[in-house]
């Protein structure tokens, strides 16, 4: 059966969410061949291989650490023309897909964006995307190449599905331009004990109707009774009400949670194009006419700081 590369998103060995995806993805065109890179490379094998890695290759150096992007891209293309892959898949992060457009640069392939589904085709595979803001859905494949596609975290299920995981060694040569960005410092992120939003089950998010820094609390309370992470619209980021960091939208972060939870959020097609494939969505806006509610599964009419902490309330009876 013919053999796909899915590269590792890892944290000294602990595989993340999106990675464990992939390999569900990739098992529907071939057998995954993972590619774990970096420190604690090789602790990844036993999380691969549970959920159907036949091989993972891992190579370990100071340059993926000292060094942006290039580095891992020398990587994945020596992965590349070792196994000479079906497909190639990457997540959907900033450097990810970076490193996923210079691979398919290198060896002249086509590459597709944000994939939400994979399927096997009759003449190679076919991506499912959301496009213009959810509007429309398409479905392409590549024309020219091995196709290497980028895929939304939360676009499949994770299932398990036990194979060899047998680790090899992969050799790397770095280019010449492998050391032109150096890090040259890092600061550890805060902790705020919740999932990473682009990667959450459940995604509250609270927008102007906040009105306020100090009113994000109502929205934190409830993103903690459920296990989920904490969004913002622009209007609450440029107020500085919530970091940046935490924006969802057109010019912040793409989710695809299981559960959407709007609080005091308009609507305006800026924010739905970051949120709008979410399974489901639900809204609190006291404004009927609001557009957010074209959009949702559920909504509720009403003043969210009467309904949220009710509902927060009711969250945390049920599960006490």
């Amino acid at each position: 059966m013919a053999e796909v590369l899915v590269y590792v998103d890892h944290v000294d060995g602990a595989v993340r969410k999106p990675t464990l995806e992939l390999l569900t993805l990739a098992r529907r065109i071939g057998e995954p061949v993972a590619v774990a890179l970096g420190a604690g490379a090789e602790n990844t094998a036993a999380a691969l291989a549970e959920h159907g890695a036949v091989k993972v290759l891992t190579a370990d150096a100071p340059e993926f650490a000292d060094y942006l992007v290039v580095p891992k891209v020398d990587a994945l293309q020596a992965a590349y023309e070792a196994v000479s892959p079906v497909a190639v898949l990457v997540p959907s992060s900033a450097e990810a897909k970076e490193i996923a457009a210079r691979l398919a640069l290198r060896i002249g392939s086509g590459v597709i964006t944000d994939a939400v589904d994979l399927e096997a085709g009759d003449q190679g595979p076919v991506a499912t995307q959301s496009a213009f803001a959810a509007s429309f859905t398409t479905k392409s494949r590549v024309s020219k190449g091995t196709p290497v596609i980028t895929v939304k975290p939360n676009s499949a299920a994770v299932e398990a599905a036990p194979a060899a995981g047998a680790v090899e060694a992969l050799s790397v040569t770095f280019s010449a331009l492998a050391t032109g960005t150096k890090v040259t410092s890092r600061t550890p992120r805060e902790s705020t004990g919740r999932p990473e939003l682009t990667e959450a089950a459940i995604v509250v998010s609270g927008g102007r109707g906040v009105n306020g820094a100090e009113n994000f609390a109502v929205i934190e309370a409830l993103a903690d009774s459920l296990g989920a992470a904490v969004g913002a619209s622009r209007a609450a980021v440029d107020a500085g009400w919530y970091p940046h960091s935490n924006q969802v939208g057109q010019t912040g972060k793409s989710v695809s949670p299981q559960l959407y939870i709007a609080n005091g959020i308009s609507g305006a097609i800026q924010h739905r194009a970051g949120m709008q494939t979410s399974k489901t969505i639900v809204a609190v806006n006291k404004d009927a006419e609001a557009p957010i509610f074209d959009l949702v599964d559920y909504g509720v009419v009403g003043d969210l700081f009467q309904v949220v902490p009710q509902l927060t309330e009711a969250v945390q009876a049920r599960k006490g």
